[in-house]
């Protein structure tokens, strides 16, 4: 089903790329993995860094804060989604970057392309403008605010997919964890796993489903074969 899927006559291999967000478009994961150990940290849930980027890379927002206060034996504190968000905000503004090489990938990518992420849809917005990219994908942003149920559930992929008029055996999947990997795969889709960042793990991304790179620079090569 992940198979990548020829074409008759020539042509491109694929007719939609979809980029996960954070981790593949941003470097955010270690910027929100901080913030959100430090606001665990002050609610009594005290987890190294590795840890928390193992445990909650990937999923929504509620769903960090629902699986912390099992992990705690307690909810968190009612307000702890909306300090969330301001500390992460302030970060976000004044140390997000682009992941090296997704500037100029995007600027020179002739496949249509487009956003499909578990992220918080203000989060998103705000860190894409302030890395740069927004101009690149304004317009083209799927969150899991939008479907049923988020990665790795395949709902968000489809819906993507149907928006922007492409057949799921026709998109690519660009992701960097397994929780978007298994929707991918569940998609129908091709996934190209990104192992370049500090939190993927090669070895987890092809064992559900991914071919794996490690530098974007690898990308036109794989989305756009001769």
């Amino acid at each position: 089903m992940n198979d990548r899927h020829p074409r008759e006559g020539g042509g491109p291999v694929f007719k939609l790329v979809i980029f996960d967000c954070d981790g593949v478009l941003i470097d955010s994961e270690p910027i929100a993995n901080r913030v959100f150990r430090d606001g665990l940290a002050a609610a009594g849930l005290d987890l190294p860094i590795e840890t928390v980027m193992s445990t909650f890379v990937g999923n929504t927002k509620d769903g960090c804060i629902e699986l912390a206060g099992r992990m705690l034996g307690r909810p968190l504190p009612a307000d702890f989604g909306d300090r969330w968000d301001r500390e992460l905000f302030a970060a976000l503004r004044a140390e997000v970057k682009p992941v090296e090489g997704i500037p100029e990938l995007l600027a020179s990518m002739r496949i249509p392309y487009c956003v499909a992420s578990n992220g918080n849809p203000d989060r998103m917005q705000l860190a894409l403008e302030a890395a740069g990219l927004l101009r690149f994908v304004d317009g083209r942003i799927f969150t899991a605010s939008q479907v049923a149920k988020p990665k790795p559930a395949p709902d968000l992929f489809l819906h993507a997919a149907k928006t922007m008029g492409a057949a799921p055996r026709d998109c690519a999947v660009i992701e960097d964890t397994p929780t978007g990997t298994k929707a991918g795969v569940a998609a129908g889709m091709k996934v190209f796993g990104y192992a370049g960042a500090p939190h993927s793990d090669a070895a987890s991304l092809s064992a559900h489903g991914a071919t794996v790179f490690w530098a974007v620079s690898e990308l036109p090569a794989l989305l756009e074969p001769a």
